[in-house]
């Protein structure tokens, strides 16, 4: 995949906050850059095995030196990285209890975010390990210098190629995209991942239809660009409960 190509590809690697480009990792070098398991492969295994699930309660942290790739997120460990300026947590959220002591709620500390701009780049998974997210972070090789690139049509990038990818190794068409609370925003169908958008020369109508191509169209010259066909449903005020 893309990602791991520009892992893999360089030595030393940075990572940028997208919108902003605010530094998060400055030339981590990495050695292993690995996929992780389907997100419901504790299901499979209790499918499989016979005898009681070996890897309970053991989750899967990456070294210093390590990147895991996951669906939507990258796995990464901060240890070596205590003297670089850090991404803020979130502010611990408390709550008053009857004999008025504060309390913590749990994970109420776990998000990461952005000192210069604010936006919730991921999440804390232990101590050591953080859960980026795709949309939110572009990684690119340490002697590279940094371009901003417009936040919807990064959007859109990242998210039709994991449909791609999802749909080529898992035979699976239909997607759920879920907000941080779990709570499903919108159903997809992938219709076909060999799509081609054409704008006709000398045209602006497929800017008035299509208003998210105008970043596409600013950025590059070329009059034509690949896609993918989805069919959308959305979720909000309860629309679509059953479907």
């Amino acid at each position: 995949s893309m990602f791991n190509q520009s892992l893999q590809a360089q030595g030393c690697c940075t990572f940028y906050c997208q919108s902003c480009g605010e530094v998060i990792i400055k030339d981590r070098k990495l050695l292993r850059v690995l996929p992780l398991p389907s997100e419901n492969w504790g299901a499979l295994v209790e499918e499989w095995c016979c005898h009681p699930d070996p890897f309970a309660n053991k989750p899967l942290h990456p070294q210093e030196n390590d990147c895991f790739i996951g669906d939507s997120f990258f796995l990464v460990n901060f240890r070596s990285d205590l003297w670089q300026p850090r991404p803020e947590l979130a502010p611990v959220e408390t709550q008053c209890s009857s004999e008025n002591h504060l309390k913590l709620k749990p994970k109420a500390n776990t998000k990461v975010i952005c000192k210069r701009c604010k936006v919730m780049l991921g999440e804390t998974m232990s101590s050591e390990t953080t859960k980026f997210y795709m949309t939110e972070i572009i990684i690119q090789p340490s002697e590279r210098k940094f371009s901003i690139i417009p936040r919807s049509q990064f959007v859109q990038s990242v998210i039709a190629q994991c449909l791609v990818e999802l749909s080529a190794a898992r035979s699976t068409f239909r997607f759920t995209i879920q907000g941080h609370d779990g709570k499903v925003y919108i159903l997809l169908w992938l219709l076909n991942s060999d799509s081609l958008v054409i704008e006709s020369l000398g045209s602006s109508k497929s800017i008035k239809k299509f208003p998210l191509l105008e970043d596409n169209l600013k950025a590059d010259s070329c009059s034509a660009w690949n896609a993918v066909k989805v069919l959308y449903q959305p979720c909000i005020k309860n629309r679509n409960a059953e479907l």
